[in-house]
């Protein structure tokens, strides 16, 4: 066990790692002496940020790199750094240093000072971001506020430090669509915020697109509140009633005996009903969909190789023993118990 862990995931992050690496060794040892890993993650990059990494290792033995076997997305490759750091306390950061390192003296001593479990980053301005990622992050935080059932602080991202004990309250939830600033604030203990100006990036451009952002945004909705359900149930109910009052005024008009005007209108009608029909099987499809994944029982990552200092026994992926290179590739390697499995093993016994 380390005193400090810093968690980075990367992916074509080549530009950018021999920087991280010198600004993080600097504000780590700063913190915490020579008390420190840096648990770099590799999330099948397809530049040469795996080289570079293996580089960083071999020249400093605070390193530790992990090259997973495929892109996970920025969530998991989180998830498993998370899973293999072997820190007392645990640093989050993103490898595009628009997260300062050099905040990390002020958050262990907000975190010494208010005992809290958790100190988050939260941005006061977005250097470098255009209006309208600056205009949807806005609109997104608060939106997800007002939907969620916890409440998730405003403004902020993946910057934060944990506590040990806060980290293992979030191993202990192994969900396949994760969203760790929500699972976070979900497990409780002390919260505290760090107010920050976040920087422009050093390097390269933005993994974040357009597409993989509101990906992401419908991820944190379905996995930390169920209105998207509720709002299709509210539909429902409202086209109820229209129809309700549909068959009373073709009630009226019959007894009346007034000639009804309908192919325009019904044709209106039946597009309107199966467009909202469509879109709230597509929603139940979402929910069953996380369903099915998270019935599958696959393990959140696997790990191909690793280069540095040795890290933790994880909890939530696989680990790769042997590769295509090894003299006796096999593809033996390590999985942990599932708490089904240990179950079954206690009831036999």
């Amino acid at each position: 066990m380390t005193g400090l862990s810093v968690v980075v995931p990367c992916f074509n992050e080549e530009a950018c790692l021999p920087e991280l690496h010198r600004r993080l060794s600097a504000a780590a040892q700063s913190a915490a002496g020579q008390d420190y890993e840096l648990v770099f993650i590799n999330d099948g990059s397809r530049d040469r940020s795996w080289d570079v990494m293996r580089q960083i290792a071999a020249a400093d033995d605070h390193v530790v790199a992990i090259n997973l076997s495929r892109n996970h997305g920025h969530q998991l490759a989180l998830t498993a750094g998370l899973d293999l750091c072997r820190g007392e306390k645990i640093l989050i950061i993103d490898a595009d240093l628009q997260d300062p390192p050099e905040l990390l003296p002020a958050m262990l001593e907000t975190m010494h000072d208010q005992d809290a479990d958790v100190v988050y980053g939260v941005r006061r301005s977005r250097a470098g971001e255009t209006a309208f990622k600056r205009a949807t992050a806005h609109g997104f935080y608060r939106l997800l506020s007002r939907a969620t059932e916890i409440e998730i602080p405003v403004d902020t991202g993946d910057f934060r430090l944990m506590s040990r004990r806060a980290l293992e309250a979030l191993l202990a939830m192994p969900e396949q669509s994760r969203f760790i600033r929500g699972m976070v604030a979900w497990i409780g203990f002390r919260q505290v915020p760090l107010p920050y100006d976040r920087d422009q990036r050093f390097a390269g451009h933005t993994k974040y697109p357009l597409g993989k952002m509101v990906r992401f945004a419908f991820d944190a909705l379905t996995g930390f509140s169920s209105a998207p359900l509720k709002l299709a149930s509210h539909a429902g109910l409202a086209l109820s009633l229209g129809s309700l009052l549909m068959i009373g005024y073709i009630a009226y008009a019959w007894i009346s005996g007034q000639n009804i005007q309908g192919w325009t209108s019904l044709m209106l009608v039946v597009v309107v009903l199966g467009a909202v029909q469509m879109f709230v099987l597509a929603l139940m499809g979402e929910y069953i969909g996380r369903l099915y994944n998270e019935v599958k029982g696959r393990p959140l990552y696997i790990v191909q190789e690793i280069a540095g200092g040795e890290p933790a026994a994880g909890k939530l992926g696989y680990v790769a023993e042997a590769t295509a290179k090894s003299e006796s590739p096999g593809g033996s390697g390590t999985r942990p118990i599932t708490r089904r499995s240990s179950a079954k093993i206690r009831s036999k016994a």
